[in-house]
């Protein structure tokens, strides 16, 4: 690599990849050999500004697929986090919005956040939001092809899933977290954090839409998504919810377009 006035600097040892990825998520590490300047001495200081940028970049992209996290714990808390993520997996893609799917699982073991244990499905509720928004584009199924399904085989019927479906079951009230503090930080609304609430992501047309499901619904989507016949799913919506509405929940599901397709007959 030529220096700035086009001179070639002397040649050095070539780093090692995993050598200088190591370096540049830990600053206690020394410089990688083979990084050097004019001269062929050590480039500290021109290193130490590009790790700057990456840990700064990475951060920044970080508290944009999770800023609901980063708004309830704060801008200096989350950036120490991020960092502290970072050096533990660093990234494995060049596409940085598919960095940071581990920071739930990170945050649910992080010891000095174990009183806010909401925390893990907040992490998990907006990288689902994400997943769901960068999916396939499928056409959602339409509901007629399902009426013209013989009443015989229709307990045996299963429904592909859409590419964007997502389903997250959580013990705390992870919508109204959420939506309090990505979507809605400007309404005051109380939050009971005893509730359990699951929510359905889809993404019909655009725009990634999600709800939450009363029980019954709930798992009657977790059965379908997971690829149970309708006869099945329906037994298990019961079960969940013994005055559980099956043709209101089914209407739910397919207007929501998480389905792309289904199956006549048994698998």
């Amino acid at each position: 690599m030529p220096s700035a006035d086009g001179r070639p600097w002397p040649p050095g040892p070539v780093p090692g990849r995993d050598d200088f990825a190591a370096a540049l998520f830990a600053p206690d590490l020394p410089v990688p050999a083979g990084v050097v300047g004019p001269g062929g001495r050590p480039a500290g200081k021109r290193f130490a500004v590009y790790r700057n940028n990456v840990v700064v970049s990475l951060a920044e992209s970080l508290k944009a697929t999770y800023p609901a996290v980063a708004a309830l714990l704060g801008d200096e808390y989350f950036s120490a986090l991020a960092r502290l993520f970072m050096s533990a997996h660093p990234p494995k893609s060049p596409i940085l919005s598919r960095y940071g799917g581990d920071l739930s699982d990170f945050v649910a073991g992080f010891a000095p956040l174990a009183a806010y244990p909401y925390l893990a499905d907040v992490a998990r509720f907006e990288w689902a939001w994400l997943e769901s928004y960068h999916a396939a584009d499928a056409v959602p199924l339409d509901p007629a092809e399902l009426a013209v399904v013989a009443p015989e085989v229709l307990g045996d019927v299963r429904f592909r899933a859409h590419p964007a479906a997502r389903l997250l079951a959580s013990g705390f009230p992870v919508f109204d977290l959420v939506v309090a503090n990505r979507f809605e930080p400007e309404v005051s609304v109380p939050i009971d954090l005893l509730e359990s609430q699951t929510v359905l992501f889809s993404r019909p047309d655009i725009d990634v839409m999600f709800r939450v499901l009363p029980a019954g619904t709930a798992a009657l989507a977790k059965a379908l998504l997971a690829g149970q016949a309708l006869g099945e799913a329906a037994e298990l919506a019961f079960v969940a919810d013994p005055d559980f509405d099956f043709p209101q929940g089914l209407s739910v599901l397919l207007s929501a377009g998480v389905f792309c397709g289904l199956d006549r007959g048994t698998a």
